[in-house]
């Protein structure tokens, strides 16, 4: 890999470090090529290459396959190396008001254990014994990084929430709890709940494909995650998306924040029951399950729904000014409602979008269930490794 003109030289660890980065990312988003394939897509020498292969084989984080040559094909048949990393993981949690999650997401992408358990009281204690059972019962191998996402600011250290007023933690006080659950085994940070899902819908559910998309939170609190073209878009302080708090909901709706006339305090979790006349469950999808088999038989519940899905067009309306999403998902509770909220949404967006030039973003429902920001946070827990900042074991 050539260094950039005026850049400081790279020490031999760093470039090796940085060009293993660069075949990890080939093989995980192209999939699978020989030796030679990897040299034309890296553009790195062969011979850096097969360095490169030989040591991640060793490592279990690729594998190296027999393959048959093709009729009339001429010279030495290439073997396909494949991106395993089996051994090789990634822990994702989610901290929430009423329920916990946890993912173990292996270097490949493919999910080795993965489980949500409601909460009645503090969650925190919930969420440290969740990690360490999901560890223990996971595939053996080397934790390479965990991430929680939780539903609140985040600073961009990565490690301390600024403000999240439905969970009341504060600083580094989940990363040293998690820390000290897993035994100091990995490096924890902390990543806002509506970034890391978004981050996984664009690698594994609705929004993959989409260069623009835009993630919308459907639990106890509203967030947005935004993704452009595979990156996510924090901000100047890591704080974008908190848009359950922008003022068009019903002005004498109390939010969790404090404050009256919030998003959030109009279609988010609580808004939404009490809109239905319908009790709280175990978990924000049994609770709307029930909401939208009441609908069927109730008309109330039914007009209720309807304009819980215009108050959602109407702030996606802003949104899609303002960011121009190609897609819009809709995670969390939404999912169970499904088109009882999206087409007044899609009403209300056609209504508010002021030109016809303008494309309305595509309404899609979250495919990865209430796990999709605990997903998005071993994803994001593994991004060190391929940036090269963190070496796979036995690679360099």
């Amino acid at each position: 890999m050539a260094e950039q003109p005026g850049a400081a030289p790279a020490s031999t660890e760093g470039l090796r470090r940085l060009n293993t980065a660069v075949v990890l990312r080939s093989l995980r988003q192209l999939g699978p090529a020989t030796r030679a394939e990897l040299a034309k897509r890296t553009g790195l020498a062969k011979a850096t290459v097969g360095v490169i292969v030989g040591a991640l084989v060793e490592a279990a984080a690729v594998s190296e396959t027999d393959t048959v040559v093709a009729p009339g094909a001429r010279g030495r048949p290439g073997r396909p190396v494949s991106l395993t990393g089996e051994g090789l993981l990634g822990l994702g949690l989610e901290l929430n008001v009423d329920y916990v999650s946890a993912v173990l997401l292996d270097l490949g992408g493919r999910v080795r254990l993965s489980e949500t358990r409601p909460v009645t009281d503090d969650p925190l204690p919930v969420l440290v014994a969740l990690a360490q059972d999901v560890v223990r019962r996971g595939p053996r191998g080397r934790l390479l990084g965990a991430m929680v996402a939780v539903p609140g600011l985040v600073r961009g250290d990565d490690r301390s929430v600024a403000w999240a007023p439905n969970l009341h933690v504060a600083d580094d006080l989940v990363a040293a709890a998690v820390d000290e659950a897993l035994d100091g085994h990995c490096p924890v940070s902390v990543g806002n709940d509506a970034n890391c899902a978004a981050f996984a819908e664009s690698h594994h559910g609705a929004a993959v494909g989409a260069d623009h998309a835009l993630y919308l939170t459907g639990t106890v609190g509203i967030g947005a995650g935004i993704v452009d073209e595979g990156r996510l878009l924090r901000g100047s302080t890591g704080f974008a998306g908190e848009v359950g708090h922008m003022p068009i909901g019903d002005s004498a709706a109390t939010c969790g924040c404090g404050r009256q006339g919030c998003w959030e305090a109009s279609i988010g979790l609580h808004a939404m029951l009490a809109a239905a006349g319908m009790p709280e469950l175990e978990t924000p999808m049994r609770s709307a399950e029930a909401v939208a088999a009441r609908a069927d038989d109730d008309p109330r519940v039914g007009e209720a729904l309807t304009r819980l899905g215009r108050d959602v067009g109407l702030g996606l309306a802003i949104l899609a000014n303002v960011l121009d999403p190609e897609v819009v998902v809709l995670g969390g509770y939404f999912v169970a409602l499904g088109e009882r909220v999206l087409q007044p949404a899609r009403e209300a967006l056609d209504q508010r979008l002021p030109s016809p030039a303008q494309r309305r973003p595509d309404l899609r429902l979250s495919t990865l269930g209430m796990e999709a920001a605990a997903l998005g946070a071993a994803e994001r827990s593994l991004e060190a490794v391929f940036s090269g900042e963190v070496a796979v074991a036995g690679a360099e």
